[in-house]
């Protein structure tokens, strides 16, 4: 199992570079997690450590309650809503948070990213939904993500006037709908500046949403 812990740590990681790269953080707010295959583990980021000096060494495991199991520093602020998270949705393998403009300023409105956008309807399948106002420090906010996203397609919710929390199979699939939701959120963002954003039929939302998930891509090689 210590070489898998240390390749996820390795993979969690790099994978908060990716969220410096798409800009998606600043300082050192947000966090990528990810659950140990097989284990009641995770491993997320140290809570307040500066992006450039995160290494796989300083990634914190934790148990599913979010206590520390090895690690030299406390883990992130965030770290009993990811393992609340990982608790009540056996199929999520990665959880992020960011506070990316675009969409947190939808999350401090309250409202639902409207589903106008093919790219939208790929991707998120549905409105990306806006989750309860919650605390941080208890299982408040993952109590908040999991009832908000439970039956949605989308794998991300705006939790109101906090930020964005995104969920994939692994991490790196919950790292991109945190880049895609932010994209989406701009741009409908400044479609409204320019108009009321025209609605996608329903049938063509599950169309899309279908294609991109199951033909969309590099497929296995028929044998």
């Amino acid at each position: 199992m210590s070489d898998t812990i240390e390749l996820i740590r390795r993979q969690v990681s790099d994978l908060h570079q990716e969220l410096v790269r798409y800009g998606l953080v600043v300082w050192t707010a947000g966090n990528v997690s990810a659950r140990v295959p097989g284990e009641d583990l995770m491993v997320i980021k140290p809570s307040g450590v500066s992006y450039d000096e995160l290494t796989p060494a300083s990634m914190i495991l934790c148990d599913l309650d979010g206590n520390v199991v090895e690690g030299e520093h406390s883990p992130s602020s965030d770290t009993a809503a990811h393992a609340y998270v990982y608790r009540a949705m056996p199929g999520v393998g990665g959880v992020v948070h960011t506070h990316s403009t675009y969409a947190s300023a939808w999350a401090a409105r309250g409202e639902a990213v409207p589903c106008v956008l093919t790219a939208m309807a790929d991707e998120f399948g549905a409105e990306i939904p806006v989750g309860p106002f919650a605390l941080i420090g208890d299982d408040s906010i993952g109590r908040g993500i999991v009832d908000t996203l439970t039956g949605h397609r989308s794998p991300a919710v705006l939790m109101k006037s906090h930020g964005v929390f995104t969920i994939g199979a692994d991490a790196k699939a919950a790292v991109k709908a945190a880049v895609m939701c932010e994209d989406v959120a701009r741009t409908v963002h400044i479609c409204r500046q320019l108009g009321e954003p025209v609605p996608i039929a329903q049938a063509d939302i599950d169309h899309l949403n279908h294609r991109y998930q199951h033909v969309y891509g590099q497929q296995p090689a028929a044998r």
